[in-house]
């Protein structure tokens, strides 16, 4: 809405969105865990996760943005769900072990969510622009070593999911930030859109977008990362889909073709596989 409504631009929501964010979490950190940042400080090799953490989240937020501006909020969300093959790939190297019969039947339906969509039934060409699927699977990627990192080089178990991803997220809005101040330098009609926001425009953008969107979305998920494992976690995000395609369909009036429904119904029954 943003995007079609306002001529917001990817870099201008993904700047705003990591920044406020960002210092809502350093708000409740000097509240709830300022002795951690004396940990922190004290340990430069944590230091160096937290900034490749921290990128990730910057990754995963910008190209996701790119992505719904190239395709839609629904199809960007089910590209999105690849990043469970990166970490399924990943978890299983370095455990030097093979994925289970469940994992590999949930990786197989995952893929063929994504041909179903990409293609739209027709094998011998994409139905989506190469922008919008390049997009996609960038942020797929980022999204995979986000969920990954923390966990697998211990930084949920010394600091807390909520101090983690709290550090992560201010450390996103350096680059997010520096993305957007590059962009509006080449094109100063970066923020020529806060002139046509009106009540609704930062109504989504602070309430939605910010505090829904990335303060609460990102707490949650990668608290749920923390207790459930990376592999698990990433196929639990599964739910993301459905409820973005129903409200693209429902608020903006989205239109999905009958191979985008299959593709969704596709992860939900790769969510069922891997949790039932």
């Amino acid at each position: 809405m943003l995007f079609t409504d306002y001529g917001a631009s990817p870099a201008f929501v993904t700047g705003f969105r990591t920044l406020a964010t960002g210092l809502l979490f350093l708000a409740l950190i000097l509240v709830r865990s300022r002795h951690k940042l004396k940990q922190l400080l004290a340990a430069p090799r944590d230091m160096g996760w937290f900034a490749l953490f921290g990128l990730a989240l910057f990754g995963s937020q910008f190209f996701f943005a790119f992505s719904v501006a190239a395709t839609n909020a629904g199809t960007a969300c089910v590209l999105q769900m690849l990043n469970s093959v990166f970490v399924l790939a990943f978890v299983c190297a370095a455990a030097r072990k093979a994925p289970t019969l469940r994992e590999g039947a949930g990786l197989a339906l995952a893929l063929a969510a994504t041909v179903l969509i990409a293609t739209q039934g027709n094998f011998s060409s994409l139905a989506i622009s190469p922008a919008g699927l390049g997009w996609g699977l960038a942020n797929a990627l980022a999204v995979a070593v986000y969920i990954v990192v923390p966990r697998q080089v211990g930084l949920f178990q010394r600091y807390g999911s909520l101090f983690s991803v709290g550090i992560a997220m201010l450390l996103a809005a350096l680059p997010a930030n520096g993305a957007m101040a590059v962009q509006a330098a080449a094109d100063p009609s970066v923020f020529g859109c806060v002139a046509a926001f009106d009540g609704r425009a930062w109504l989504v953008l602070v309430a939605g977008v910010t505090l829904l969107g990335t303060f609460a979305a990102f707490a949650l998920y990668l608290t749920g990362i923390a207790k459930a494992g990376s592999v698990a976690g990433s196929l639990l995000g599964a739910a993301e889909p459905v409820s973005a395609s129903a409200i693209a369909a429902l608020w903006l009036g989205t239109a999905f073709t009958g191979w985008d429904w299959g593709g969704l119904a596709l992860m939900l029954a790769m969510l069922a596989c891997m949790t039932v």
